[in-house]
């Protein structure tokens, strides 16, 4: 199954234009599947990403606004869009003109493929 997921996310950096990487990660940062494209430089994607969305999360709740469902960080080059899945966190970053809109729609499209992979983590099934 990991195979097939790991081609599906391969097809969606052809799929959406400017979309350079898609990391699933748990709440410590550890990358569970992850798919880059070939001009994309490693040095933007720090494995603290993951982790910075979470404790984010964590301390917007204790403000009442309870648990954001996405966070986008938009800089010079880049936009980082991170989506909370229950228990994993999807990670998109994309060039800074990149349509915002459909990276928020593919995060509603990857939460179905995230599901499987907290029931398969959660059953203690191996994915592979």
């Amino acid at each position: 199954m990991s195979e097939e997921i790991q081609m599906y996310f391969d097809k969606l950096l052809l799929r959406i234009d400017g979309l350079k990487v898609i990391t699933v990660t748990d709440r410590d940062g550890v990358i569970l599947i992850k798919s880059e494209s070939k001009d994309f430089s490693d040095r933007v994607l720090e494995p603290t990403l993951s982790t910075t969305f979470s404790v984010v999360n964590d301390q917007a709740s204790k403000l009442g606004l309870k648990k954001n469902k996405f966070i986008i960080s938009v800089y010079e080059n880049h936009q980082v869009v991170h989506f909370n899945n229950a228990t994993l966190i999807t990670t998109l970053v994309a060039d800074s003109t990149a349509n915002t809109g459909m990276l928020l729609n593919l995060g509603d499209e990857l939460k179905d493929v995230t599901d499987v992979i907290v029931s398969a983590l959660s059953g203690h099934q191996d994915i592979s």
